[in-house]
């Protein structure tokens, strides 16, 4: 048995204590990998919710234009043109100012692709890569500016809404899905980016008007919001199990995952499980869908009566003594509305909200009262307008991102992914039904003298 002697006990403790610093090094290194990576999926999935909404939302700002069908000049929209094709004043006896279609006709077109979408998906949408779905996404997003912009009639600008509506929806489903790979909070980052999606498509649109721009230029500046979504999804680094490119995630690993294989976001027990494919079968489906119940009526309730609102009812709220014309105040409507639901989808790491319910019976208090305001005209003021506007938005973009965020925490790793897709026809359907019945209720109002 040899002798260690002082010298060589200070050798092996200086080797011992080097071992101790790289190792400690490349942990740091490690964590400080991670940390970055998820800030960059984080920006990533706010600027895809940003684009994937964006569409949609500057074809309900522009709804009134759509179907007045004007080329605003400098007058930014205060008087029709040579060129409108559709009479503005919907009888000469009616006490209100009416388009001879209803806004929720634009709703409609807006929202009806998206619901055939979401509703068909969960029997298709696995087959498809996210590549290709992102692509597609894209490419009718250019074509709703395009044919928008350079529309003749109310048909062709009907079908640039159609296509605005195959992007979101298509997007909606794609990108939810999606977040079942990363940290959960990706789900934070793209609610608030789609309601920076509703505050900056309507802000943009608005803006651009007020300052001179015709709606087919306001539109057309509009075709890099495409471009970024590319680029937003080449920013993701996601985990290597995670499905991006190809057509469905790998098989698992022989082997157990080295260091430079973990996950993103999470350790190894939650690669394993999110790695391996699980096929859900249509009763597991079904089951699913049943506990998800208690979030997603309410939630499609709330955004039944939001809609009803704004496409059935913001119109038909014209303050004649304002100092804006009938087309300005609608565009402030839809961004005010914008700016609330906005700074409520981006509140979900200060407040979270369990009981989706008390929401719902909240947005249809103001469905009620909006309903009374229409029919009265009791409102003294459109200033006091513009703050009921915003409370309305906070309540949708609340009840929005509390749904996902509590379906998210409530469902079973495999059923995750699944779970996320299907939530988001809830608000869709409840957006759908208050399209066609503001058709209807608009006809009534523009009768009455």
């Amino acid at each position: 048995m040899g002798i260690t002697t002082g010298r060589e006990w200070q050798r092996l403790t200086a080797d011992s204590d080097e071992e101790e610093e790289d190792e400690s090094s490349f942990v740091e290194s490690e964590a400080t990998v991670d940390t970055c990576k998820k800030w960059r999926n984080i920006a990533g999935f706010w600027l895809l919710g940003l684009c994937n909404n964006f569409a949609y939302v500057v074809m309900l700002s522009a709804a009134h234009d759509i179907l007045s069908h004007q080329k605003v000049p400098g007058g930014n929209g205060t008087r029709p043109t040579p060129h409108t094709t559709l009479t503005r004043n919907f009888s000469n006896t009616s006490r209100y100012d009416c388009n001879v279609i209803s806004t929720g006709a634009v709703l409609l077109a807006d929202i009806l692709p998206t619901l055939l979408i979401k509703f068909s998906a969960p029997f298709y949408i696995h087959l498809l890569p996210y590549g290709l779905r992102v692509i597609v996404c894209i490419f009718t997003a250019l074509g709703s500016f395009l044919l928008v912009a350079f529309s003749a009639g109310p048909a062709q600008s009907f079908a640039g809404v159609v296509l605005a509506s195959i992007s979101s929806g298509l997007g909606e489903i794609t990108f939810l899905a999606l977040t079942s790979f990363f940290d959960s909070a990706v789900v934070s980052a793209w609610s608030s980016g789609t309601g920076g999606a509703g505050l900056l498509g309507a802000l943009s649109y608005l803006g651009l008007t007020q300052a001179g721009l015709t709606p087919q230029h306001t539109l057309l500046t509009m075709n890099i919001i495409p471009v970024v979504m590319l680029a937003s999804y080449l920013l993701l680094a996601p985990p290597p199990h995670a499905p991006r490119w190809g057509w469905g995630a790998p098989p698992p690993p022989l082997h157990s995952p080295s260091s430079t294989h973990q996950p993103l976001l999470g350790d190894a027990a939650t690669f394993q499980n999110k790695s391996q494919i699980h096929s859900i079968s249509l009763q597991e489906k079904g089951k699913v869908v049943k506990g998800l119940l208690k979030y997603l009526l309410p939630l499609a309730v709330v955004y039944f009566a939001e809609y009803f609102i704004n496409q059935g009812l913001f119109e038909l709220l014209y303050f004649k003594e304002a100092p804006l014309s009938h087309p300005q105040q609608y565009r402030w409507y839809q961004m005010l509305y914008q700016a609330g639901v906005f700074l409520s989808r981006s509140s979900a790491s200060c407040v979270r909200i369990r009981h989706i319910w008390i929401l719902a019976v909240l947005q249809c208090l103001n469905m009620v009262f909006f309903l009374g305001a229409v029919y009265f005209m009791f409102l003294p003021s459109i200033y006091l307008f513009f703050i009921l506007i915003v409370y309305e938005g906070l309540l949708g973009g609340a009840s929005y991102v509390n749904t996902f965020h509590c379906v998210s925490a409530e469902s079973q790793p495999e059923h995750r992914e699944f779970a996320m897709g299907v939530s988001c026809i809830a608000d869709t359907l409840g957006i759908s039904l208050s399209g066609a019945v503001a058709i209807p209720v608009h006809n009534y109002f523009c009768c009455l003298s």
